[in-house]
């Protein structure tokens, strides 16, 4: 079985250098919004549950029935004004806030953590489009370089072929008056 700082070295590609998430790295703590024991993982669950539609739907269900029972006069544990009631929201308010807090503050860090690697990351790009462009430029000025060096012995060449030819013709016109006279 996988270790997590072998399954996170694997998923971010630390063996890779030019890799992605490499500007991520510093930012591995931040991965986990309460830490990685079990009450961390379930005080998470927990603060993410309350902002859901089942957690709304269920909170008002139970206090309508709470409430009917207590007005109807089925039961008597909590009449008007519903002391227990709101005492009860008290308490779940009382540990419902610290935890969206907790999370909403971790997440703004770990948002800010991934923004900041993010940047260097475009940095990083952009450093590389520079470099690439300067290759690019200076591969440019070679080529004009061996452009120009290819023109000047082309005419070399020719200018060459020219004094071949006008001494084959000459030598060739000497050979010719050579063979007439004798």
């Amino acid at each position: 079985m996988e270790t997590s700082s072998t399954t996170s070295n694997s998923i971010l590609g630390t063996g890779a250098p030019n890799h992605y998430f490499r500007f991520h790295l510093p930012h591995l703590h931040l991965a986990s919004v309460f830490g990685d024991d079990w009450f961390s993982l379930k005080a998470e669950a927990f603060a993410r549950f309350f902002g859901t539609p089942v957690f709304l739907v269920a909170q008002t269900v139970v206090v309508t029935i709470w409430i009917a029972l207590n007005v109807i006069g089925l039961t008597k544990f909590d009449v008007y004004p519903f002391i227990l009631l709101n005492l009860a929201f008290s308490l779940q308010a009382a540990y419902a806030a610290p935890l969206i807090l907790l999370a909403q503050t971790r997440q703004a860090d770990r948002d800010k953590a991934h923004a900041d690697a993010d940047a260097q990351h475009r940095e990083a790009l952009a450093m590389a489009s520079e470099q690439r462009q300067a290759l690019a430029a200076q591969q440019n000025a070679q080529l004009l370089e061996l452009l120009q060096q290819n023109t000047q012995l082309t005419t070399l060449v020719k200018e060459l072929s020219q004094h071949i030819e006008a001494l084959t013709v000459d030598m060739h016109g000497k050979v010719v008056q050579g063979d007439t006279k004798s």
